[in-house]
Parts: structure tokens; sequence; C-alpha cells
């Protein structure tokens, strides 16, 4: 990483800047700052501490004057599990500021945040970040707890910035029997070897770094001592280090993750999850791990309509993993985020990822994964005209010489990937970033929503009343949210309840009555093209006959723990 004062933190108060990536201790007082100016709309605390001991930072963000954020439907929003991937630590502050200096002016940003909540969690892996944005970077995953050993590896290559420029690069030795030589059109590009090519100058490649324990023939590529994804570690179709490398000893070994997953688990009231990641330009939705033919049917078409409506005001496309961003043909990943926020608590879950260098350098028709097995020359020479004309030259560094301590007389060179692919320039991070708000809101306002649909009483004489209350979900959603939901029994419905005064006696019904769940719009066809018959499945009564003196006040409530608490008193005359 080029060590500019673009990426160096500084005291920030409430003045956020968006072209740098912050380090920890700027990222805190940021976020306490935004705290200490809306308090009526934002508190922080500490979900959980990392591994090196850092505090794991949620903002609540809700009017508290309207209601506490645990009685409002939620929306989960989290960034930077993964080492590198600084840019969704930004655009989770981008978020936080937009909602905060817009609330009052903006009419969506305005209701959503007097009738829902949000939790966002900017940095899920402090320390991994600090490591990639140190002076002295060291790039890993994700976690910085050595796993599966304690012990670093004793020979190979350790990567690191062997040159001293900030930066971590490749590095170009000379060998004849190398699989890349110089591309003789373009010779600051390397192209593949011929598989019949001899006689040529060609090169061997691998990351900077040093060469432990060097025999002067082999050059090893070992794992990195600090070799957990904490991406795996969630507790769906979680599989053993022999299975999937990294994901941990068991399911939310990682107290990074099990921070997350308690809290989420702890608050019912959160009806959808995004989570942000870097590279590629796309909205991911499940599953990671089997096909689109597996999904209740219902859940398919609203996950593709909240990808179209993604599609439409992000401009990523909206994908599904198993079918489009696979590495491996052969290979799924298991233990992802996403994955569990559907499977096991029944929410519509994505993974955005932030940011496409070949989208930025015009190449638009190509395949997310497959790209980098296969692609035409073509599109390596307009990703380094973009180097030339965008990034002034910075983010493909031209190969130069250095004397290598073990290797002797290499070069240095090729894609600065930190700062050009794995997160946004500087320069181009706000405009990136900025694309995500408005999404954001429209995904927690189609939440379901309970409110009063009546609530009213008759005398029926001698002292008793007849007291009705009916409620109803406003929302798009169903209150159960997903079908996944509904089958695995995951959510109770809707729940009433009658407090009354002293003296006064309940004659029929119970004083806490279940009325299941309340349908949304979302479920409706294109169009009214056939015989239409919309049932009032939005809507549950409940009637309590009771005996009371007159002037005596009743209290109603209605709850469902994801689409929200509403009360009501009645004066009997």
């Amino acid at each position: 990483m080029v060590n500019d004062d673009q990426w160096v933190g500084e005291q920030v108060m409430s003045n956020v800047q968006f072209d740098k990536y912050y380090r920890y201790t700027d990222l805190t007082s940021i976020l306490h700052s935004f705290a200490q100016e809306f308090p009526h709309l934002v508190e922080i605390k500490s979900i959980g501490k990392s591994y090196e001991g850092r505090d794991i930072w949620l903002m609540t963000v809700t009017n508290f004057a309207t209601g506490v954020a645990e009685e409002k439907p939620a929306l989960w929003i989290d960034g930077n599990i993964h080492a590198t991937e600084l840019a969704p630590s930004i655009a989770c502050l981008y978020f936080l500021q937009t909602l905060v200096t817009t609330y009052g002016i903006n009419p969506d940003i305005t209701r959503c945040l007097d009738t829902r909540t949000f939790y966002i969690c900017p940095r899920v892996n402090p320390d991994g970040a600090e490591w990639a944005l140190a002076d002295t970077p060291k790039f890993i995953r994700s976690g910085t707890r050595p796993y599966p050993y304690d012990e670093e590896p004793n020979t190979g290559l350790v990567m690191e910035d062997i040159d001293g420029d900030g930066r971590i690069l490749l590095m170009r030795i000379p060998d004849d029997n190398g699989a890349w030589k110089i591309c003789p059109t373009e010779p600051r590009l390397l192209v593949r070897r011929e598989p019949t090519e001899t006689g040529g100058k060609y090169f061997r490649l691998v990351p900077e770094g040093r060469i432990k324990n060097y025999d002067g023939v082999q050059i090893e590529i070992p794992r990195s001592k600090e070799g957990l994804d904490l991406n795996r570690n969630f507790p769906a179709l979680w599989r053993q280090e022999s299975q999937q490398p990294g994901a941990g000893p068991y399911p939310t070994s990682e107290t990074e993750v099990r921070s997350l997953v308690e809290f989420i688990t702890s608050h019912s009231n959160i009806t959808g999850a995004i989570a942000f990641h870097t590279f590629s330009g796309v909205l991911i939705r499940p599953y990671s791990d089997k096909s689109d033919e597996n999904f209740p049917v219902d859940d398919l078409r609203t996950y593709q309509h909240i990808g179209k409506k993604g599609t439409e005001l992000t401009g990523y496309p909206a994908i599904s993993a198993y079918h489009d961003f696979r590495h491996n043909p052969k290979d799924v990943i298991t233990g992802v985020f996403d994955d569990w926020a559907y499977e096991y608590q029944g929410l519509f879950a994505w993974t955005v990822e932030v940011w496409s260098p070949q989208r930025q350098a015009g190449i638009t028709d190509y395949k997310y994964t497959e790209w980098y097995q296969e692609h035409p020359f073509e599109d390596d020479l307009k990703l380094l005209r973009w180097n030339d004309e965008q990034l002034a030259g910075k983010g493909y560094i031209d190969w130069y010489p250095f004397d290598h301590p073990q290797l002797g007389q290499i070069e240095l060179g090729g894609w600065d990937t930190i700062s050009a692919w794995t997160n946004p320039p500087p320069q181009f991070l706000e405009k990136e970033i900025a694309r995500f708000p408005e999404w954001l809101v429209w995904h927690l306002l189609i939440s379901p929503r309970l409110e009063i649909y009546e609530v009213s009483y008759r005398n029926l004489g001698d002292d008793t009343y007849l007291v009705r209350l009916v409620v109803h979900n406003t929302g798009w959603l169903p209150t159960y949210i997903t079908q996944q939901a509904l089958d695995k029994k995951l959510v109770r419905g809707c729940i009433c309840e009658i407090e009354l005064p002293p003296h006064a006696t309940l004659e029929t019904g119970k004083p806490r009555e279940d009325l299941g769940q309340l349908e949304g719009r979302a479920y409706k066809p294109v169009a009214p093209t056939r015989r239409q018959a919309d049932a009032t499945k939005d809507r549950a009564k409940v009637e309590w006959v009771i005996r009371a003196t007159k002037g005596i006040t009743v209290k109603l409530l209605a709850r469902h723990e994801r689409a929200g608490v509403v009360r009501a008193e009645l004066t009997l005359v």
C-alpha cells in the first residue's frame, strides 16, 4: 500500500472525509462523535472484543423519540470481516452520515428512522484491518489469531514489503522454466508462455517478500500462520479444516463471529442483513452450496425482486453465489454469513462486493470469477490504460530492479492490488460507496410493520364491555419475512395482550392471544389480469369481554418480534 496521507489515519470527529481509509483509533473517535452529536438518532456500544482485544463497535440508528430500537423492525449492516477489505468500513460510515444528516430532509430516511432501526457494525475484524493499514503492512485473509498452528513456517516465502516503499507487489525472477514472458507489444505487461515455446526470456512470479531458509532451488509458498477466514466460521453447514481451510476449530469459535451471532440471535427484530465485502461490484445472494431449485418459491422470487431493485439503485448486478460466483466449479463455500442469516435466521441476507476495477476500465461483459482464469488480452490493455489515465500510473507499477537478499537481482512491479484492486483508490472511494444508501433504506422500508387498524369497545350492559383490537401489517413483507422462517418455525406469531386495572375481570378471552402471522403485499401478481381476491390476511382481530365499572382504563398491547410493538389505552364510559 502506498504510504500516502490519503491512507494515514488522523483524529477526525464529525468532519468525516470519504477519500481515506481510517485506522482503528480514528474510526473509533468518529463513531463516538456521531453518538455525541446526534444522541437522538445514534447510540454506540461494543458487542464484543476482537482476538487482540479491540472493541467491535455497533451503531444503533433510529429516532429514539418514537420508540426503543428493539421494538422496531431492523436491518443489520456490517463490513470489513476480511482484513484487507477496507472499503466496507467506509461504506458503513458513509451510510451512517447519510442517515443523520438527511433525517428530517429526506422523506424516506425520516420515515425509516421514525419507524425502524439500523444496526451498523462498520468493522467486524479490527485486528486484520490494522495489519493492512499499518505503515509496514501485512496482508492476511481475515483474523490475526494463529490457526491451525501457532508456529511460523520454517521455510518458504514470507510476504512483506521488502524494499520499504509501503507496497507489496510481485517479484519477477528470471527463470528458463518460467511460465511468463514480456509482452512484445506492451513491455510493461507479462503474458503466458505458449505451451510448446522455447528459446525466449522467461520469468517466475511470486509475491514480494523474503525467503526463509532458502536452499537456492525451491521457493515454497507456505500458508500464512494466520490462516483463519472468519466468513467460513458461521454455523451454516460449517466444515472442518480438512474440508474447508480457515473455517476454525468449530462454528463461532472466533470471538468476532461469535459476537455477531450472539447479537443477531438475541435481536429478533432484525428483518434483513447486508454484509459489505470487496471486490467485484455485485450483490450476491444465497445459496452458496446449492442450486436455486432448493429455494422456497416465494423466497426466490422475493430475493430476485430485492436484487432487481438493488441493481436499479446501485448499478451492481444481483447474482447467485452458487450459479455465478464460484471460484471452483467442483467446490462450494460454506459457513458464510449470508447463508447462515437466511438458512438459520430466516432473513433476506446479501453479500455486497464493493468495487470492480474491470468495470472502471470499461470491461463490462465478463464472468466475475472465471475472468481470472481466462480473458482476452485486450482486457489487460484496457486496465493498463485505466491505470495510466485515471490512476496516474500508481495502480500498476512498472518493473524496477531490486537486489534481493536471497535471490539476487530481480525486479519488483505489477499491480498494487490493495490500492487498485481490493479497494477503490481513495479518489474513487466516495463515488463508489455513495451507490448504497438508497437501496439500504429501501431494503428496510419493505420490512413488515405492525400498526393498529381499530381499537374500540361496546357497552353490553350490567358493567360488561366488549373490547376489540384489530392490528394489521402495513409493510410489504409478511411478518415472518421468509418462507424459510415459517417452515422452520423460527418466528412467533403476533401476540396481543390486555391489561386490566384492579377490580376489573376478564369474562371471556385470554389475557394473551397468539394471532399468528400477518401477510404483507409481497406476493401479489404483476397485474390483476385474472380473478383477484385480496383476502385480509394482513389483519388480525381479538375480542375480550370484561366486567368493570365506568371510567376505568384498559391497556392493550400487540407485538411481533419482527414487525414491532404497538400500544393503546381505552377509557370505558
